[in-house]
């Protein structure tokens, strides 16, 4: 029995798909590993009630949240002055984005001069991760005007 080049290709192409599936079935996975580590992680820090706190209290529920993988932002205001809480989980820690600056020489939270990062012994320690987020919520990142 002989074989076509056109079995040989639909065969080839068969195989092809099925390691583009796994590939997509591992990224998935991993996606959703992502996520639900920055759910455990904003839930068991308090900070995903803290930022409630803040949309219902101070903003009057004018807030919005975008959630992405490991990802959040809460968006206030309209126009030109738009502002945000960029917040982004990394493994066990919680990182703030900032304005660009100099790096912070207090040693809570870990400065980069990008990021204000937070270790799981940092922000199990509820109040000071309370008044952090107060101190990003008073002075947020603004959008750029191309946003």
């Amino acid at each position: 029995m002989e074989v076509s080049s056109t079995e040989e290709k639909q065969v080839a192409e068969e195989n092809e798909s099925g390691e583009q599936a796994l590939s997509d079935q591992e990224i998935e996975a991993g996606r959703l590993a992502l996520r639900e580590n920055a759910k455990r992680v904003l839930r068991d820090s308090g900070l995903a009630q803290m930022l409630q706190e803040i949309n219902k209290n101070e903003l009057r529920r004018r807030g919005s949240f975008e959630e992405y993988d490991s990802l959040l932002l809460l968006k206030w205001g309209t126009g030109y002055t738009r502002r945000h809480i960029w917040i982004e989980v990394k493994g066990n820690t919680i990182r703030f984005r900032l304005s660009p600056h100099r790096k912070c020489s207090s040693s809570a939270p870990v400065c980069d001069g990008e990021y204000h990062t937070f270790t799981g012994q940092m922000w199990a320690n509820s109040d000071l991760l309370r008044l952090e987020l107060y101190k990003y919520y008073r002075k947020p990142v603004a959008e750029s005007s191309d946003d």
